[in-house]
């Protein structure tokens, strides 16, 4: 029996039982002329090896491991549809395939879609026939253009210094759903704790009875039902009250019928907002204690070999006393955040923005779509709490960012979800921003030290290296959300990477991890930190954690450094300095 990788639904917050997993093995072709097209290859191709889908042709999962670039390629299968499921409305789904993708069906164009990290999705119903289907999916891919977002993957031949090994073509589930011609198409949830309920506002194809049932461990707490013609709200009071906490993340279930359609949901019932310098959750006050999360793989790159392997990922980070991560220039897939909800884990939602040029108007094109398409999937998962779309927005070719770009970027982003923070361009270069936050790699724990707490602050609250092209504005919340990057490799060949000076021994990494954290927790007005990094990844030896997750410190003593009581929690009362 064949086993399919990456098995399980990957939308847990919209489930259907009617889907089917197309993920294994897949017929395979490189393109490197990118003729493909012209010789109709999407007919009858030179399919000549195969791939383990969802795993990206770089990685050893997949079967091919080739890490060279690839400016195209092909993948190519069958699908069974039998005449019963071709009564239904049979849609094709991606979860994400880097970067510009055309998708045919018996040689007949589906649709394309440009983006490396958003979900897109077809009605595929009058391309099918019952039987056999020849489903072939093309792929380009350049992430040296400056017209696609490409993260932390290396725009040299060699993974070097902080980017790694490129991902190209699909990394994420491909399957197929099958639906009622009427069947929902969006929820959203909106929770209010004060009053112990939830809004939930649904959009559906089609008109009819939508019914909507919530669940806490089994028991009914609540139930509606309403006629609705493609949108509407509906408002459920909860019988019981449970909010969704760091630590504790304790979901509601949610069945949704409408007419002859039905989906599995949740949500938590939790609220953030920042008060003043503090960070608020459910109107209390939580110290940030996070960690970079890059979201990469020894053997699967961008993709997790199994479901466990997200899941690991969160528990070494609870372990080494962290509770919640940035997940770092990359958008996460969506079980992942899924496993963030179940643990009450909190993260910062953000896209891949390194590979645009932020110089150019051009790039408004290249991100927003995509970054539009990521703020509606992940918009209902409770450990979301903050945006942040744009990391460092460094010059391209020595030419300075568009301010009119970031913002536009922003304001979108508080259109589409109002109910978070949002942080314009992490570190730099601010322009608006909801939450001022400042990258220091620092390793003198002095310097440090007077950086924050010395006499080195031109702006009356912490050093900012970059205030010649951002300016903090008095009031703002801010935190420091990089900072350590500490390189420890005993083994070091000349090869490793890391900020600053190596420490000569274990317990010196301890003493400077202690100063540099004890340093921003001591802060009486910063709301949190991140440190950089919880796991190598690559030739980036800065990670408590090597590349395969083992840990390269005693993770009980890196915990009770993280836990220790951070200034801001005892000097602020009712939003107030003592």
């Amino acid at each position: 029996m064949k086993t399919i990788p990456r098995p399980e639904h990957p939308q847990p917050q919209f489930m259907r039982q009617t889907w089917q997993n197309l993920n294994g093995i897949w017929q395979f072709a490189f393109d490197f002329g990118k003729s493909g097209l012209d010789r109709k290859w999407y007919e009858e191709g030179p399919f000549d090896q195969v791939i383990n889908v969802p795993f990206c042709p770089e990685s050893s999962l997949s079967g091919i491991g080739y890490t060279d670039f690839m400016p195209a390629v092909w993948y190519r299968r069958t699908i069974v549809i039998s005449d019963q499921q071709l009564k239904h409305c049979i849609k094709l789904h991606f979860g994400a395939v880097d970067y510009n993708s055309q998708i045919f069906i018996n040689g007949k164009l589906v649709g394309s879609h440009q983006g490396g990290y958003a979900p897109f999705s077809f009605e595929i119903n009058s391309f099918l026939e019952v039987g056999e289907n020849s489903l072939v999916v093309y792929v380009e891919d350049d992430n040296r253009s400056g017209r696609q977002p490409k993260g932390k993957q290396s725009s040299f031949y060699y993974s070097r210094g902080c980017d790694y090994t490129r991902t190209t073509g699909i990394w994420q589930t491909v399957w197929l759903e099958f639906l009622p011609v009427k069947h929902i198409r969006e929820i959203k949830y909106f929770p209010n704790i004060s009053e112990s309920s939830v809004t939930i506002e649904v959009k559906t194809n089609g008109s009819g009875v939508l019914k909507a049932e919530v669940f806490y461990e089994g028991r009914e707490c609540g139930s509606k039902e309403i006629r609705i013609g493609g949108h509407g709200f509906v408002n459920i009071s909860l019988l019981e009250t449970h909010v969704w906490e760091v630590g504790h993340g304790r979901l509601y279930d949610v069945r949704f019928s409408f007419e002859d359609d039905r989906v599995q949901s949740y949500f938590g019932l939790r609220e953030v907002r920042m008060d003043g310098y503090r960070f608020l959750l459910n109107n209390q006050s939580v110290y940030q204690r996070l960690v970079l999360d890059q979201g990469f793989y020894p053997e699967g790159i961008y993709t997790a070999k199994d479901d466990d392997a997200l899941r690991q990922d969160i528990h070494l980070s609870l372990n080494a006393g962290f509770n919640g991560a940035r997940l770092h220039e990359k958008a996460f897939e969506p079980r992942f955040l899924y496993h963030c909800d179940r643990e009450g884990y909190l993260v910062w939602g953000e896209m891949a923005n390194w590979g645009i040029d932020v110089s150019s108007y051009s790039a408004i094109a290249d991100f927003l779509p995509e970054w539009q398409t990521l703020v509606r999937r992940d918009f209902n998962h409770p450990s979301l709490v903050i945006w942040c779309p744009i990391n460092e927005s460094w010059d391209y070719d020595n030419r300075p960012q568009k301010d009119e770009l970031l913002e536009m970027v922003y304001q979108t982003t508080k259109e589409l979800d109002p109910t978070r923070p949002c942080i314009d361009a992490s570190g730099n270069y601010h322009v608006i921003t909801d939450i001022y936050d400042v990258h220091d790699y620092t390793q003198d724990i002095q310097q440090f030290k007077e950086h924050f707490i010395g006499e080195l602050q031109d702006n009356g609250e912490f050093w900012d290296e970059h205030d010649h092209r951002q300016r903090y504005q008095k009031g703002l919340p801010f935190c420091v959300s990089e900072y350590g990057g500490i390189k420890w490799d005993p083994t070091d060949t000349g090869e490793s990477w890391g900020y600053g000076n190596e420490p000569r021994s274990e317990s010196e990494f301890i003493e400077r991890y202690r100063g540099l954290t004890e340093v921003l927790l001591s802060h009486p007005k910063m709301f949190g930190f991140c440190y950089t990094q919880l796991y190598d990844v690559e030739q980036e030896k800065n990670g408590l954690y090597d590349y395969h997750r083992n840990p390269k410190f005693d993770m009980a003593v890196i915990r009770e450094i993280n836990q220790q009581q951070a200034e801001i929690e005892t000097v602020f009362v009712d939003g107030d300095i003592k």
